[in-house]
């Protein structure tokens, strides 16, 4: 694991950055130092898990393709054993690829070739998210069978409860504070993600089919060419 310096930028925060490419490596670490964030490097999967458990970072970027093991094993690993938010960077643009992705915990991808000021948009974003939930009061909500704790960030529909990933827990939350009304699209792109780039619509049509797979086809309803309603009862 290579560490490199930060500044005084965001809180000095610490950016664990993870592709087998070490010119693309490099290049994200220095834009992301440019930003103002402390960062550290890994090139393989196991220098990957073993730097996020040591330096417990604020955000992991992550390639899928990595030697040793790749960054969906990385993901699901570092999930495990606590939840941070993940940004995968992926050379596939097929949408499979990008649900499995979303599935083991990540809560946002790009798919290569991108430009740095988008991943440092995109890194930004996923922070301001975190910093939201953890500003929101103690409460729950409750719509039907549906209860969620927004202190503890769990979720049950009846008596079982639903193991979501931050982004699938903020995105429900989203919905369930204004049960059955319609939400565009790119509504939930701009309060749940914080960006407005239509292209991500895909984002939240994967995280609305995670959410589907884990708490039921019949909560979230889909309004062809409009967005998304909770209709649980």
């Amino acid at each position: 694991m290579d560490n490199s310096g930060g500044g005084t930028g965001p809180a000095a925060r610490r950016i664990l950055v993870v592709d087998d490419e070490v010119t693309i490596a490099e290049s994200v670490a220095a834009r992301l130092r440019a930003e103002g964030f402390t960062v550290d490097l890994a090139h393989d999967g196991p220098a990957a898990v073993a730097a996020a458990l040591a330096g417990e970072p604020d955000l992991v970027v992550l390639d899928v393709m990595l030697p040793g093991f790749d960054g969906l094993e990385v993901c699901r690993r570092i999930q495990a054993e606590r939840h941070v938010p993940v940004l995968m960077l992926t050379a596939r643009t097929d949408e499979t690829d990008q649900l499995i992705g979303l599935g083991v915990g990540a809560d946002d991808y790009l798919t290569k070739p991108f430009s740095m000021r988008v991943l440092a948009a995109r890194v930004h974003a996923l922070l301001r998210r975190v910093d939201r939930a953890a500003e929101r009061g103690d409460t729950s909500i409750v719509v039907g069978d549906l209860r969620i704790d927004l202190a503890e960030r769990r979720v049950w529909r009846g008596d079982t409860e639903a193991r979501l990933t931050p982004l699938e827990f903020d995105l429900l939350t989203r919905l369930a504070q204004r049960p059955r009304a319609v939400l565009a699209r790119e509504r939930l792109l701009e309060d749940i993600w914080d960006w407005s780039d239509a292209a991500g619509t895909r984002a939240v049509d994967s995280h609305v089919k995670a959410l589907r797979r884990k708490l039921g086809a019949d909560l979230i309803r889909t309004v062809h060419g409009v967005g998304y309603a909770l209709d649980a009862r």
